[in-house]
């Protein structure tokens, strides 16, 4: 366990970051369904999950703040049916990512039995980089007296 008390002293804007941290300590990641993330491009990521069992009524996915959670849950689950052997995992499950700033979520698909979920990294253009030119005095005041002469 980390205290991240002085980290808040000294940081503005940061506080994100270190409840991140702080919860990382306290969290279990599980491990159903198995899952992929991919990086397609410089802006692009894709979540493909294992969700063999599930149909697209049985999947939902939601996104608040900065966390992306999907959940299934089988609405038509034969409760009656005598398996000789069960070994598709079926069961209900709830799995949360968390996502960074200026990630949405831009889509979702379902081919045979994987889920994929699309994410493009959109960052405002204030906030992109940009060249900010340098003035000086001297060249200014050198054309002036050229003018001048």
């Amino acid at each position: 366990m980390f205290d991240l008390t002085p980290l808040y002293r000294s940081t503005v804007g940061f506080d994100r970051l270190a409840q991140l941290l702080g919860e990382a300590g306290e969290y279990e990641t599980p491990t159903y369904p198995p899952y992929n993330i991919e990086r397609m491009d410089e802006d692009n990521y894709r979540i493909t999950m294992a969700v063999a069992g599930f149909g697209v009524d049985d999947l939902e996915i939601e996104v608040k703040e900065h966390t992306l959670k999907v959940s299934g849950a089988i609405i038509d689950r034969k409760e009656n049916a005598e398996f000789l052997h069960q070994g598709i995992a079926a069961r209900n499950f709830e799995r949360q990512f968390q996502l960074a700033d200026h990630m949405k979520v831009v889509g979702a698909d379902m081919e045979n039995g994987l889920l994929h979920i699309e994410l493009k990294r959109e960052i405002p253009e204030a906030m992109k980089p940009r060249v900010v030119p340098i003035k000086t005095a001297g060249k200014k005041k050198a054309i002036e007296n050229k003018k001048a002469a």
